[in-house]
């Protein structure tokens, strides 16, 4: 159990860690990238995989008007539905404990 937890830690702060990593090793590509830190900061804290994402398909254009393509349209569809994924994983693990409900004994149906 202990295991599974570490795991489910490890996977949540994973594309966190990357984006921060890569605030540090590269914030003017990043700052070039998001534009303002608020886009930056919401989608770290909402939709980090997306985020992740976009940061790494999308280029600043640096006047050239490359924008994204079909593929990485595609790959950032794929992420947002990990993000949601992942909220919902949680919304359905814990669909036993909201308030005011009974609590059923582990291993019951």
């Amino acid at each position: 159990m202990i295991i599974g937890c570490l795991f489910g830690l490890i996977g949540a702060m994973a594309p966190r860690l990357a984006l921060i990593l890569l605030w540090l090793a590269r914030p003017v590509y990043f700052n070039a990238v998001f534009g303002s830190g608020f886009l930056a900061c919401i989608g770290f804290l909402f939709l980090p995989f997306t985020t992740l994402m976009y940061a790494l398909l999308a280029e600043p254009t640096l006047g050239r008007g490359v924008g994204l393509n079909f593929l990485d349209w595609i790959l950032l569809i794929f992420a947002l539905l990990i993000d949601i994924g992942a909220v919902g994983g949680a919304a359905y693990a814990n669909r036993n404990y909201l308030p005011g409900q009974a609590q059923k004994p582990v291993g019951t149906m």
